[in-house]
């Protein structure tokens, strides 16, 4: 074991031992038996309580985690987001973790707030209450109004919760490097890579200046859209620890009975909300990653307004083309193309079976076969395969977890509004587009080029780098001499092979889709990549007919 794990854990040996009592005391320490130190066994056998028979594991985990404290709480939130380690079952039972906590005494966050922004509450608040409306487990919330009349919120940290929140990260660390070192139950979950994800997305939250540069950044994605709000965030008076921001006065999606009493049409106001999501993930690339019913507002005006924007997902391009090729291989029932993106964007174990992965994937598209758009049960899908993927040890990336959970928790708000809300229905949109952008002859062309000097380098430092690999392995007389001839001619026709093959397969699809723009009924981008294909084409066996001329007779 590391030196400086066990300097960590015995930083906080009082606080260890609560945690280690606190899991046996759940029946959540099994794995500790496997352990040689006989000190962290005399913790667990020395602590109070029974075992909750009563209770599933995954009741266990969420109690053991709340009795924890702030941090294990947060933690369980942010492991909520991870289906494809945990499984549908521990997801939806930690999804009940409330992080409703003590506030601290107004003094302690009136003194915090002068601290920060540098002046008196008098001087900075016309007004100000000094109860909390809501106490987190990161801080607590009060109702103000500034100096000239603006009505705000001010999140306060609470006192020593980044202390708090430091120590129990350092030994979460350490007892993830315990468990991955002694446990092969627990080692295919990665716990210390999980572990340190936890320390990154937790200190990120000790500071509010990302969430409110997470509202600065949606504010100005849909500066363009009056159908949707987020509450303007006053710089001036933010800080690390205090972050004040526009007062929303609307009434939550979970109250319907006010909703329909304010005439709100549900069912369309579940669509707007779920096109607002999808236009976040495909569109822009960003969104609010916790769309639960208390995050969302019906303002005046039936404007969609949205709060509590700390927890954020990102997807760049070549993420998005991921999940592009996996939803254009769903829908089509290609199992092929299924698998091997899913072998291709996760972690994959060395004893995979990529044959009986196949044959699982396609079992499971089978089961959608025939299924109408209405009746198709986004979440339910997504939470499948996640199951599927995680019974093969694969791991796929946490941005990969993050979206399918969002998208999940998008559905059930949705259908607490309009119980006919279908997601598949208003994904298809976003389907077509990503078909037509993949096929798109300038996106087309790019590919292939970066696939062209991707190749021609390769077969270029081949020989060199074959040649230095096997060098280390020569004895005696043993040797490997390598010669090519002409070889940047070859490159050069099996690129344009490749690009003429693409070219053609491309607009074969486009016709058949009839992507628009049409004309007389047939897509003009596919007759032009028809054509293209057929010039390429023909340039090549030209080339070919001439290459073998300067080589003359064999």
């Amino acid at each position: 074991m590391r030196l400086n794990t066990l300097v960590r854990i015995d930083k906080s040996a009082r606080r260890l031992a609560e945690i280690l009592a606190t899991l046996a005391k759940y029946g959540l320490a099994d794995w500790l038996s496997g352990i040689d130190y006989d000190w962290l066994k005399n913790l667990v056998r020395n602590s109070e309580g029974d075992i909750i028979p009563n209770m599933t594991t995954a009741e266990r985990i969420r109690c053991a985690l709340t009795d924890l404290g702030p941090t294990f709480i947060k933690v369980g939130q942010i492991l909520s987001s991870r289906p494809d380690l945990i499984g549908p079952d521990l997801t939806d039972e930690l999804a009940k973790l409330q992080a409703q906590t003590k506030p601290d005494p107004w003094e302690w966050a009136k003194r915090s707030i002068e601290s920060e922004l540098g002046h008196s509450v008098e001087d900075l608040f016309r007004s100000i209450d000094e109860t909390p409306v809501a106490s987190a487990s990161i801080g607590q919330v009060h109702e103000a109004v500034l100096r000239d009349g603006r009505e705000v919120v001010v999140k306060v940290m609470h006192e020593g919760i980044e202390e708090t929140v430091r120590r129990d990260l350092e030994l979460l660390l350490g007892l993830a490097e315990l468990a991955e070192k002694h446990s092969s139950q627990l080692r295919r979950f990665q716990p210390l890579a999980t572990a340190r994800y936890f320390q990154r997305t937790l200190l990120r939250e000790l500071d509010f200046n990302y969430e409110r540069r997470h509202l600065e950044r949606f504010a100005e994605d849909f500066a363009n859209d009056p159908t949707v709000h987020f509450p303007a965030a006053y710089p001036e008076f933010c800080s690390e620890g205090v972050l004040t921001l526009e007062r929303l006065h609307g009434v939550p999606v979970s109250h319907l009975s006010e909703l329909k009493a304010v005439g709100t049409d549900l069912n369309e106001f579940a669509k707007r909300g779920g096109n607002l999501y999808l236009e976040m993930v495909f569109g822009h690339g960003f969104y609010h990653a916790d769309p639960h019913p208390g995050n969302l507002f019906r303002l005046e005006g039936d404007v969609i307004g949205v709060i509590d924007c700390g927890m954020v997902g990102s997807i760049d391009e070549a993420l998005r083309e991921d999940i592009e090729g996996m939803l254009l291989s769903a829908v089509s029932h290609d199992a092929d193309g299924l698998t091997e993106s899913i072998v291709r964007v996760g972690q994959v174990p060395p004893e995979l079976d990529e044959d009986e992965l196949r044959a699982e994937v396609g079992e499971f598209l089978s089961d959608y076969v025939g299924q109408s758009v209405a009746e198709f049960d986004v979440g339910g899908a997504l939470q499948r395969l996640f199951g599927l993927v995680r019974d093969f040890h694969i791991v796929l990336p946490q941005s990969f977890g993050m979206l399918v959970k969002t998208l999940v928790v998008l559905e059930g708000t949705a259908k607490q509004l309009s119980p006919d809300f279908s997601l598949a229905a208003m994904i298809q949109p976003y389907y077509q587009k990503a078909l037509r952008r993949r096929f798109r002859p300038g996106r087309l062309a790019a590919g292939i080029g970066r696939g062209y000097r991707d190749w021609k380098r390769l077969l270029e430092i081949l020989p060199r780098d074959l040649s230095d690999i096997l060098s280390r392995f020569r004895k005696g007389t043993f040797e490997v001499h390598m010669e090519h001839r002409r070889l940047e001619g070859t490159v050069d026709r099996l690129v344009l092979g490749l690009l003429t093959a693409a070219v053609f397969l491309g607009s074969a699809i486009m016709w058949s889709m009839k992507a628009p723009p049409t004309v007389w009924g047939v897509s003009l981008f596919g007759a032009l990549g028809f054509l293209t294909s057929v010039w390429l084409g023909a340039g090549l066996l030209i080339s070919i007919r001439r290459a073998k001329k300067k080589q003359g007779p064999s």
